[in-house]
């Protein structure tokens, strides 16, 4: 079986990964796109090179137009950059009109898609009980740049669904964490903590990976919910 043409969009540390695990993973590099190298004039279907899937991991302020520049192309697209959710329903609605095909998660990891199916179970179970209250703490690098990470700002926005009130977050940047997210729902006599800890960026990168994978042939929007049939397949 031939390889793959895989468009990388952002060569950053995530680029780089990516760059390195696709030939592992039947995927060909056809073309490295990123606004800091000398000559980049966006994303159109020339730059693309043929690619029959690209993965973004840009910043907050190009993902969007990215997205929309691949459903112009034609071109499926998984994208991992956060921080860019304000214009989510707008791309969305656009990828929708062209008939592209888009993948958006905050975090491709696995263990994050069920602690997100966690978090649900376990704040609905706890909306009508009183005496509990809930925080998420999440960790990550010092150079990391959004606060807090798009990762926790979704899993806020579950628990606050399921508990029908806000949960603060707290931001903690240090050192070199790939990336820990943790709610804690505290009682007076007890205590509940669902945790997940990334022990390799490789996560990410294998995830947006398996991302492309899944997403060739599917028309629509998709998240990791759908890969892992938490809900219906097309949102």
């Amino acid at each position: 079986m031939s390889a793959v043409p895989l468009a990388l969009i952002g060569m950053g540390k995530m680029g780089r990964a990516l760059a390195g695990l696709a030939p592992e993973r039947g995927f060909r590099v056809v073309a490295e796109l990123d606004p800091a190298h000398p000559g980049y004039a966006g994303v159109t279907r020339d730059a693309l090179a043929g690619a029959a899937v690209a993965i973004d991991f840009t910043t907050p302020d190009a993902a969007a137009e990215n997205a929309r520049a691949c459903a112009r192309a034609g071109c499926p697209v998984v994208v991992g950059t956060t921080g860019w959710y304000d214009q989510l329903e707008p791309v969305i609605a656009e990828v929708r009109k062209l008939e592209g095909s888009m993948f958006w998660a905050p975090n491709f990891s696995v263990g994050i898609a069920v602690l997100t199916a966690a978090i649900e179970a376990a704040t609905l179970a706890l909306r009508d009980v009183p005496g509990f209250d809930a925080h998420l703490v999440e960790t990550h690098h010092a150079a990391k740049k959004d606060k807090p990470s798009g990762t926790a700002a979704a899993l806020a926005n579950v628990a606050k669904a399921g508990l029908s009130r806000d949960v603060p977050i707290t931001s903690v940047r240090t050192g070199f964490v790939p990336g820990t997210h943790e709610l804690v729902i505290d009682a007076a006599f007890e205590q509940l903590r669902l945790v997940h800890e990334a022990r390799d960026r490789r996560v990410f990168a294998d995830g947006a990976i398996s991302a492309a994978e899944w997403l060739q042939g599917r028309k629509g929007v998709f998240t990791m919910r759908d890969v892992l049939h938490l809900k219906e397949e097309a949102r």
